[in-house]
């Protein structure tokens, strides 16, 4: 009996001390995005960074910067961008905000201009392209205010480089 014990022991022992030694083997590395759609940097110009990447075959153009304090911290790291596209141009957004109420509304102050942002989720979208753009190009501090899921949330963007931003993704996505 303890010859048939001593068996089973070592029996088990071989079988489960080299599943044990084994290293875990990893989860294979997710595959990089070709390299014609990965992001490619234009430049940056002070507080602003330009770059480009395709979409659908299509190149697309960007400029973004982050918020330069965020009251209460979200921790999100929102930014500013605008976006050329084929299929719109000087299409700017905040994204990466606090979750905003259902149809809320973010008002943004760029100097004396007060431009509407539509939300949805955690972005928000200018209703007039034309007139944000317009004020960035005039402005150097946009200052957003909105309802938050805790209060009132404020965003604040430096404009410093904008224009040199625009004009690089212009130049890098001309329209067609």
């Amino acid at each position: 009996m303890r010859i048939l014990t001593a068996c089973l022991a070592s029996l088990v022992l071989t079988l489960t001390i080299p599943a044990l030694a084994a290293a875990p083997k990893k989860a294979a590395p997710a595959a990089a995005p070709p390299a014609d759609t990965a992001p490619k940097e234009i430049g940056q110009f002070h507080n602003w960074i330009a770059a480009t990447h395709t979409e659908s075959g299509h190149p697309t153009c960007y400029a973004f910067t982050r918020a330069g304090n965020e009251n209460p911290a979200t921790g999100s790291g929102p930014i500013l961008s605008i976006t050329d596209r084929p299929s719109g141009r000087d299409q700017v957004a905040i994204s990466g905000g606090p979750t905003y109420p259902k149809d809320a509304t973010l008002t943004v102050q760029v100097d004396q201009a007060g431009l509407d942002f539509y939300t949805a989720g955690r972005d928000a979208f200018a209703r007039d392209n034309k007139a944000a753009v317009a004020a960035f190009q005039r402005g150097s501090l946009a200052v957003a205010k909105a309802p938050g899921p805790h209060g009132p949330t404020t965003l604040s963007f430096n404009l410093d480089g904008f224009s040199a931003a625009h004009d690089a993704i212009e130049k890098a996505c001309p329209a067609h």
